[in-house]
This record gives C-alpha cells, sequence and structure tokens, in this order.
C-alpha cells in the first residue's frame, strides 16, 4: 500500500535506472512515484510503484519546460516534487532552467558552473590532477581544431566523447559509448565519421588499461549542502553491458570496501563545492597498482540499486536532507554489507566472474540470499511487469550467450 506524504519523487526516464530510483523510494517511504518518459515501456508503464507519464517530445526544451510547469502547477501548494533524472541531458536541462522550475521542485543538482567543469572530460581530468586522484593518460582531440594524432602511449587506446550530453544527440556510422581502437587507421576513420555529425566539442582518447570487466568499480558519493562527504558505497564490478549501445554499464556488481581508493573522491569532490550525489568509474591498473577514476556521472547511474540492494537505500539521503531538513551524523557512513547487484541470470555471472575466486564468491552470495535485482521487486503488484521481468531475464541470456559465443567466453559448467 503506498502511503499519503509530502512529497512525490517525479523521474525523468523510462529504463531500469527509473524502476531503480522509484523501488528504492517505494522501499523506505512506501510512496508511488510519476515517471515521465518518451515512450510507453514495459519496465515502467507497468506497474504499481510509478504513475507513468508519456510525452514523445520531452528531450525537446520547449515541451520538457512546459511538461513540467504544468505538473508542479497541479501540485503546488500541496506536495514537494523531488525531481530525478536519468539521462545527462535531463539533469543539464534541469540545472539550466533551474530558475523555472524551483517554484515547484526540490533540485538535488549542482549548479551549473560546476557542471560544466566536471561533465566534461578534459576539465574532470584537470580537476583529478590538481587534487592527485589516479586517472588514465588522456590525449584532448579538439574537433574544431583536429590536431595531430601525437599519442603520448601505443595502441591500443580508448577514445570517447568528452562531452556526453553534446553526444547523445551526435548521429554518425559506427556510433559508440565508447570505443576500443588497436591501430591508427581505425581510429582515424571514426574522428572522419564523427567530424559529418553534429559533434563539435573534444574527444578523448586514453591509453588503454588491460584487464577485463572485473577490474572495473563503481563508487558512489553523497555530499550534503555544506559540502561534505556523508556516504560512500564501493563495489566491483563482475559483469559489464557488452553491448554497443550500453557497453560498459554495469550488470553485476559485488560491494567492497577499499578506503585508500574511496578517500581519493572525498578530497576530489569537497575541493570543488560539490552537492548531491556522485558516481565515479573506475579502473584497477594490475601494471602499477593504481585505481583510475575514469569519469563522474552528477546524478545517481543506471546500476543505482546496487547501494540500496545492500541495505543503504541511495534516496533516503536526498530525502532525509531536502525535504525533512535533518542533520547528518559528524562521521562518514561507509556501505559496508557484502551484496550481489544483477540484472542478468546467475548462470551468466558465473561464466563471466573471471577466477574461481569470484566465482565461489558469487555462489557464497546466492545461497546466503545476499542478491537483488531491482526490477525484480517482491512488493510490486502488476502482473504484467512481473512477466516482463521473466522475459527479460530470458532475453537477457541471449544476448549474452551471444556475446560469449562471439569473445569465446566459455560457458560455466560448475
Amino acid at each position: 500500500m503506498t502511503k499519503e506524504l509530502e512529497f512525490i519523487p517525479v523521474i525523468l526516464g523510462g529504463d531500469i535506472t527509473t524502476y531503480s530510483l522509484a523501488r528504492s523510494f517505494h522501499e523506505e517511504y512506501g510512496i508511488k512515484s510519476i515517471a515521465i518518459s518518451t515512450v510507453k515501456n514495459w519496465l515502467n508503464s507497468y506497474s504499481s510503484i510509478i504513475d507513468n507519464i508519456i510525452e514523445p517530445k520531452m528531450n525537446d526544451e520547449e515541451t520538457f519546460k512546459k511538461r513540467l510547469v504544468s505538473l508542479g502547477e497541479e501540485y503546488k501548494g500541496r506536495k514537494k516534487l523531488l525531481l530525478m533524472a536519468c539521462g545527462d541531458w535531463y539533469v543539464r536541462m534541469i540545472i539550466e532552467n533551474r530558475d523555472l522550475l524551483e517554484p515547484y521542485y526540490v533540485i538535488p543538482y549542482i549548479e551549473e558552473e560546476l557542471l560544466n567543469k566536471l561533465v566534461l572530460k578534459d576539465s574532470f581530468y584537470e580537476i583529478c590532477e590538481q587534487t592527485g586522484v589516479d586517472h588514465p593518460k588522456t590525449f584532448v582531440y579538439d574537433m574544431k581544431e583536429k590536431p595531430e594524432l601525437d599519442l603520448p602511449f601505443p595502441f591500443p587506446v580508448i577514445a570517447k566523447p568528452a562531452s556526453s550530453a553534446e553526444y547523445h544527440y551526435a548521429e554518425f556510422p559506427g556510433k559508440k559509448k565508447v570505443f576500443k581502437f588497436d591501430t591508427r587507421a581505425e581510429l582515424e576513420e571514426m574522428l572522419g565519421n564523427l567530424e559529418k555529425s553534429s559533434y563539435s566539442y573534444k574527444f578523448l582518447i586514453q591509453d588503454f588499461i588491460p584487464g577485463d570487466d572485473n577490474n572495473m568499480h563503481i563508487l558512489t558519493c553523497y555530499v550534503d549542502k555544506n559540502h561534505k562527504v556523508r556516504f560512500m558505497s564501493f563495489g566491483k564490478t563482475i559483469v559489464e553491458d557488452h553491448g554497443i549501445n550500453a557497453i560498459g554499464n554495469p550488470v553485476a556488481i559485488i560491494n567492497q570496501v577499499n578506503r585508500e581508493v574511496m578517500d581519493q573522491s572525498v578530497k576530489f569532490l569537497e575541493s570543488v563545492g560539490y552537492t548531491g550525489f556522485a558516481n565515479f568509474d573506475i579502473k584497477y591498473d594490475s601494471r602499477d597498482g593504481s585505481y583510475n577514476y575514469f569519469e563522474i556521472n552528477t546524478r545517481l547511474g543506471r546500476s543505482n540499486f546496487y547501494v540500496t540492494g545492500s541495505g543503504f537505500n541511495a534516496v533516503k539521503w536526498i530525502v532525509d536532507e531536502l525535504i525533512y531538513g535533518k542533520e547528518f551524523d559528524e562521521e562518514m557512513v561507509i556501505a559496508d554489507n557484502e551484496n550481489l547487484y544483477t540484472v542478468i541470470p546467475k548462470s551468466i555471472v558465473m561464466s563471466y566472474a573471471g577466477n574461481d575466486e569470484i566465482r565461489a564468491q558469487v555462489e557464497r552470495l546466492y545461497k546466503e540470499g545476499k542478491v537483488s535485482n531491482p526490477i525484480d521487486y517482491p512488493a510490486e503488484k502488476n502482473i504484467i511487469h512481473k512477466l516482463y521481468v521473466k522475459y527479460f531475464m530470458h532475453q537477457q541470456k541471449k544476448r549474452f550467450e551471444g556475446f560469449m559465443k562471439a569473445e569465446g567466453v566459455p560457458k560455466y559448467k560448475g
């Protein structure tokens, strides 16, 4: 049963991120969220914990403003609306229209000036350098100036956009979220295609840090309005998505604690005057034992439920501070419960687990019931949603078995 509270979450998006956030709000407060999606979707349109509004042109800024103001007027004086975004472009539109939206919404995001420094990955790495945070060697390719590719490291290399928000709208042959190139010719071909698209900012070319999915890590932090880090949750990625448009998204994570790595983020966030949630992608480099910070998301990420699933409800930090005005204890909270977050079947997790030690850990967590799948929510009452979860997991199995065949990953037969 949903509760009548003084606030309602309004979530912009229509994917697993949206449902994960809605579930976190429902678990903690028994509350139903409003989600605004561009299309009807199985996860959120058929759910007992979400009221799903379909707005096909929500990515258009004028429509975005009119729709949110209209919804705000509907609840003005009756409810506090807590506005959450599931995409970088939505975060930017919220922040750029803060003056318009703040009369209606509680906005848990940083100011525009700081956003511009952090989400542009070239300036992010400059801050890493200034604060002593480990990061990969990087060559910045300016799409306007088109400099010589005088790389200070050998191939293979990683290439990715410095501006994810602008890249979201770019269209060109072979587009990927992140590229890996073994030769200069491959890199130059991609840049040539990219130059014909709408993308006009910088592209980052980086030293390739060896290692599989297991070398990736995720760190989620909450920073209060006084710019002090109050919470940290660190996780080791067991499996990443291997699809072209979703590559790099963690689909299986085990919570860990590594204070040496985590504490680098404290200096970074507090030095720039951050507030709200920050999410870091980090990779371990076996060549020198360093943990390299790749980027920051200025919102809760797609796999945010790895935090809630471990027993530390992510959205409670926002609600406690911004809705109820609670003061936090002086001591920082560290998420220290071991848990496996997954949106793929156990057989796939075991196949990609990397080594016997990780497989044994995964097997133990399943036996102990310390496993959480954000979309498989026991309190969900909509039968269509429940049936879709089974279908989704079956499709994930088929997808990853296709990746395994292409990549030569053997099926786990334990």
